[in-house]
């Protein structure tokens, strides 16, 4: 679809292109300070973090590798919620400092299995960055280290989030018309 097409299914835009830049810029000061003198492996969950990693690692002044993680969470609905990894990491994380950035964080079940992973292959710390926390979702005790924004209990796109591999190059978060 055009990108007009696109602008014309969104309801709602709930949080700005501009918030968004700032908070990531406050989100990336904040992770340079807290992680002063180590180099920091970060790891976009995809494909929703995709542009958040992108904005994030420029803000962050501290040597920085990044890697990327595609995992798949099955038995939505069930009691199993089994998590695969569908693509994964190329580094090894044994002694290093890692920061696992997502788009949102809703129950929680897929960062919690992915921080557990990078735990058990030896990280010296797992951190979790967010850029929207669903916390009336979670079914887990998992929070993130790092939030850019509390999230309504709206299905949201862009910025990364898709409907159906739509929306995810818009620049700001918003609702699509029929789900607000």
């Amino acid at each position: 679809p055009e990108p007009s097409s696109l602008y014309e299914d969104v309801a709602e835009i709930l949080i700005s292109e501009e918030a968004i830049q700032r908070r990531v810029a406050e989100l990336g000061q904040q992770i340079t300070q807290d992680f002063a003198g180590s180099e920091v492996l970060m790891i976009a969950v995809l494909k929703g973090a995709l542009l958040f990693l992108a904005d994030l690692v420029r803000h962050v002044d501290l040597p920085v590798a990044m890697d990327f993680l595609a995992v798949s969470s099955y038995g939505a609905g069930t009691t199993s919620g089994e998590v695969r990894v569908l693509r994964d990491i190329d580094n090894n994380v044994a002694g290093r400092d890692v920061l696992l950035v997502d788009d949102i964080l809703e129950s929680g079940k897929t960062l919690k299995y992915t921080r557990e992973l990078m735990l058990s292959r030896g990280a010296k710390s797992c951190s979790i960055a967010v850029l929207l926390d669903k916390r009336m979702r979670r079914q887990t005790d998992l929070e993130a280290d790092y939030v850019g924004f509390e999230c309504p209990d709206y299905f949201v796109v862009g910025y990364g989030m898709d409907v159906a591999h739509a929306f995810r190059e818009l620049p700001f978060v918003g609702v699509v018309k029929g789900d607000a």
